[in-house]
C-alpha cells in the first residue's frame, strides 16, 4: 500500500526531519506571529504552522536536513512534495541531495524570488543507488522582516 510521511509542522517536526534545534535559522510559526509575511499557511489559514527563516538570525541561510533515506529502486522512487513561499525581492530556496559517499551536496532544484509573495507547490523525484539525505536550503540577502523563505507540508512518498 502507498503510505507517506507528511510534515505539516502543526505540532512539531515529523520523523523524516532532524530536530529543528539542530538547524538554527528556521523557526516554526504561524501567520499570527507578528514576524512579517507570510500571514497564513498554504491553505490560507493564519493559525496553521509552517517553517520560515527567522528574521532574527545572524546568518542569511539555513538548512533543513532529512534523516538518512535508503537507496531507491525501480519500484520505490522517492517523491517529495512541498509548498514554499518566497519574498519577491530576494529569497532563494534550493533542494539538494547528499549521497553517503560524497561530501558535496548536489543541487537538484532551485527557485528564486520572482514569485510575488505567494505559496506554490513543487514535487521532486529522487533516484539514488546509495543512502542519501535531502537538504532544503533557504537564503535571503537581507535581514529585513519582509524578506523570508517559508516551507509547509512536506510529503515524503513510500520510496523515501
Amino acid at each position: 500500500g502507498f503510505s507517506c510521511e507528511k510534515c505539516d509542522f502543526e505540532t512539531d517536526l515529523c520523523k523524516a526531519l532532524h530536530e529543528l534545534n539542530l538547524q538554527p535559522g528556521w523557526i516554526r510559526r504561524n501567520g499570527r506571529s507578528a514576524m512579517g509575511p507570510p500571514y497564513s499557511d498554504h491553505n490560507g489559514n493564519d493559525s496553521a504552522y509552517f517553517l520560515s527563516l527567522s528574521s532574527q538570525m545572524r546568518s542569511s541561510s539555513a538548512t533543513l536536513r532529512t534523516n538518512v533515506f535508503l537507496p531507491t529502486d525501480e519500484e520505490h522512487v522517492c517523491q517529495i512534495t512541498f509548498h514554499y513561499w518566497i519574498s519577491q525581492k530576494n529569497g532563494t530556496l534550493m533542494v539538494g541531495l547528499q549521497k553517503h559517499s560524497e561530501d558535496t551536496i548536489t543541487n537538484i532544484w532551485q527557485v528564486s524570488g520572482e514569485l510575488q509573495n505567494q505559496w506554490k507547490a513543487n514535487t521532486i523525484t529522487i533516484n539514488s543507488t546509495e543512502k542519501y539525505e535531502v537538504i532544503f536550503l533557504g537564503m535571503v540577502e537581507t535581514q529585513r522582516q519582509d524578506e523570508t523563505v517559508a516551507i509547509d507540508d512536506i510529503t515524503f512518498s513510500e520510496g523515501c
